[in-house]
């Protein structure tokens, strides 16, 4: 115990690995907001009637998907924004939520293609708009369909985030690298990274739980 004091407590290391979940947390809930807002336009488009911006839309989500996020970081930051005065943790967050934006997208797809679409069609025939048929029918089944597969979605965010140390950001990964540098102790301290970001990934867990147990709460009252 007094060794894995001096690492994580002792003389600052604290607040030095909290700040680095603090970046890891920042860079990951930003992508993840952007992402599935994008993820929503391009699966808009994916489904779509018009040929072009189908194909478009096809394109980006087999490009992005089938290309490490780690490769598409350095592109944007040694590449396409290396003369731009943006830092690199809004340069982080650009390429993440690019990436999130394939994934969430082709999770919409999938999630709305599984929907009953009879129930939308019985809806149109009683006077219901599309935009009143995809919010009252469609929306509710989908969120229901998608819970699980975006929650391992945002698990797997934080987890790439780990690779933004390449670009000289300090989050969680880096700190933890750095200090088992400094203490020469690199199991326990990256035994101890291992915790942290398990312990963030239940976080999110149980954020989703919770609101599966509320809704399930509403229902039967």
């Amino acid at each position: 115990m007094e060794l894995v004091y001096q690492i994580f407590i002792a003389n600052g290391a604290w607040a030095t690995i909290g700040k680095g979940i603090g970046v890891t947390v920042e860079i990951s809930l930003a992508a993840l907001i952007g992402g599935t807002l994008l993820g929503a336009i391009i699966c808009f488009f994916r489904m779509g009637r018009n040929s072009i911006g189908r194909i478009m839309a096809t394109a980006y989500i087999s490009l992005v998907r089938g290309c490490p996020v780690l490769m598409l970081l350095m592109l944007l930051f040694y590449g396409i924004f290396a003369q731009s005065s943006l830092s690199p943790e809004v340069v982080a967050i650009i390429a993440f939520a690019l990436h999130t934006a394939a994934h969430v997208a082709e999770l919409l797809r999938t999630a709305i293609q599984a929907t009953d679409y009879g129930q939308v069609e019985a809806a149109r025939t009683l006077g219901f708009s599309k935009i009143q048929a995809f919010r009252l029918v469609t929306m509710p089944q989908m969120i229901h369909v998608a819970r699980h597969v975006y929650q391992s979605t945002i698990v797997n965010l934080i987890q790439w985030t780990s690779v933004v140390g390449y670009v000289t950001i300090t989050d969680l990964t880096r700190v933890i690298y750095n200090t088992a540098s400094r203490t020469m102790q690199p199991m326990i301290t990256i035994l101890g990274g291992m915790v942290i970001y398990i312990a963030i990934s239940y976080c999110v867990y149980g954020i989703f739980t919770w609101l599966e147990w509320r809704e399930q709460r509403e229902v039967q009252d």
